[in-house]
């Protein structure tokens, strides 16, 4: 433990919100382990996720955060945009993947003039510069990546066999080297192969690039959830991969809960308690994330879709500049009060985990084909950030409906779904605990990182 004591380890998540809270749930679970943590971001995220950091430092956890100011109107962006969420526009994204290239130098200058300096640095994929900031620097450079090992081996897959280069636009094809048959069309694709209309071609190969010279990999997942996939992408990487999560089960409910601002604790309890009459394992909970902007249209199809179904659901409605053309359906159509026995609509962010946390609640192919506690809702092609929905891309009322109905089935299908589910999440809870997989993971990156500095 005294080696482990001397560790300094720094953070430096992406600026959105699912990328900077798992960082943060990392932070802490480091610090329980006696490295000392330092978080970097910008002044606005320093505010926004603040007091679980402090709360964790005054209760003796050496964490904290370092607020590094961020070049938002140099890059053209508006003031005080720190957060890719923030940016009125999805054009504006390469303007912010140039603020955050500005974001090196003063990043760079804190982490050389520390004392005494960072024995690792663990830095968001995206985050390109980190790569030859570690070099010049000489600290150890370990990527974090929030997606599973699943999704980053089928990725060096199509990477080393550019099968999908040659595939048309529908045509279906099968991944190779896989532990299973994985078919993918190439419009099913993410955008690090099927280009949208903002061309950020460059900024990926940047990201690629670092990848490669990044140290090592740790995944917010578990062993046991993807066993043929991580052990295939622990060779693919030469044993530098380390699954540590679910991060999120790093929290305490009660504290986190009192992390929130007035405003959020406001919403939360009343989620809880519009879920305390509900019966477990009944609601399905929708949110669609912090990027994700469906045109009024898109959007009508689902509540539309949970409506029809019949069965109690929590709907998240996003704030942004589409949200007062979607507010004035949900007027017009009295859609709340019509649902008022069986729904609730939420606006804004909300505390999402501790929400899913209530008993209350139970990357598609890896849900539905290999774990097989999902199902498709419809989809047949990846909708690029900015873009209009096309009706290859359509999720319809009825899609929606059909898959709540066969997930929440009563029959043996829905049942067996759900056992399986509940025995995944049991799974996931043994792994971060002491001599659980994540928990031995943790262990051995902290040992890797304590070889390297001896």
């Amino acid at each position: 433990m005294e080696l482990e004591q001397r560790l300094r380890f720094t953070l430096i998540p992406l600026m959105l919100p699912g990328h900077i809270i798992p960082m943060i749930d990392m932070a802490k679970l480091l610090a329980q382990r006696g490295v000392s943590v330092t978080i970097i971001v910008t002044p606005l995220n320093a505010t926004r996720f603040g007091s679980s950091i402090h709360r964790a430092a005054a209760a003796g956890l050496s964490i904290r955060l370092l607020p590094v100011s961020f070049p938002a109107e140099e890059a053209g962006l508006p003031p005080g945009c720190e957060s890719v969420d923030m940016a009125p526009s999805y054009k504006l994204i390469r303007n912010f993947y140039i603020a955050i290239t500005l974001w090196q130098q003063p990043v760079e200058q804190i982490l050389a003039e520390m004392e005494p300096s960072s024995s690792c640095i663990i830095c968001d994929k995206h985050i390109a510069w980190a790569s030859e900031t570690s070099i010049k620097l000489q600290i150890p450079q370990i990527i974090f990546d929030g997606t599973s090992c699943f999704t980053q081996l089928i990725t060096h897959k199509l990477r080393a066999s550019k099968i999908h280069e040659s595939a048309a636009p529908t045509q279906p094809f099968v991944v190779p080297d896989l532990p299973d048959r994985i078919e993918f069309a190439k419009l099913q694709l993410s955008t690090s192969f099927n280009q949208g209309s903002v061309d950020v071609t460059d900024l990926r190969e940047q990201v690629r690039e670092a990848e490669s010279q990044a140290y090592g990999v740790v995944v917010n997942s578990f062993r046991d959830l993807e066993k043929s996939y991580a052990d295939e992408f622990h060779k693919v990487k030469g044993g530098k991969v380390w699954s540590i999560g679910p991060l999120s089960l790093c929290r305490d409910d009660d504290l986190d809960r009192n992390q929130t601002s007035d405003d959020l604790t406001q919403v939360f309890v009343k989620c809880l308690r519009w879920l305390d009459d509900r019966d477990p394992g009944c609601v399905i909970y929708v949110c669609l994330g912090s990027l994700s902007r469906l045109s009024t249209d898109q959007f009508v199809e689902l509540p539309l879709g949970l409506e029809s179904s019949s069965h109690p659901f929590i709907l998240v409605v996003k704030e942004g500049s589409i949200s007062t053309e979607i507010e004035k359906w949900i007027s017009d159509e009295e859609f709340e009060e019509r649902t008022r026995e069986t729904g609730l609509v939420v606006r804004g962010w909300v505390p999402q985990v501790l929400i899913l946390s209530h008993p209350s609640f139970l990357n598609e192919k890896l849900v539905v084909q290999i774990l097989e506690t999902g199902v498709g809702v419809g989809a047949r092609a990846v909708v690029h950030l900015g873009e209009e929905v096309k009706p290859e891309n359509r999720v319809t009322r009825d899609g929606i409906r059909s898959g709540i109905e066969r997930v929440m089935d009563s029959g043996k299908e829905g049942e067996e779904r759900r056992r399986w589910a509940r025995e995944l999440q049991e799974m996931a809870k043994m792994s971060v605990q002491v001599g659980g997989s994540s928990y031995a993971n943790l262990t051995l990156l902290i040992q890797e990182i304590s070889r390297l500095g001896a």
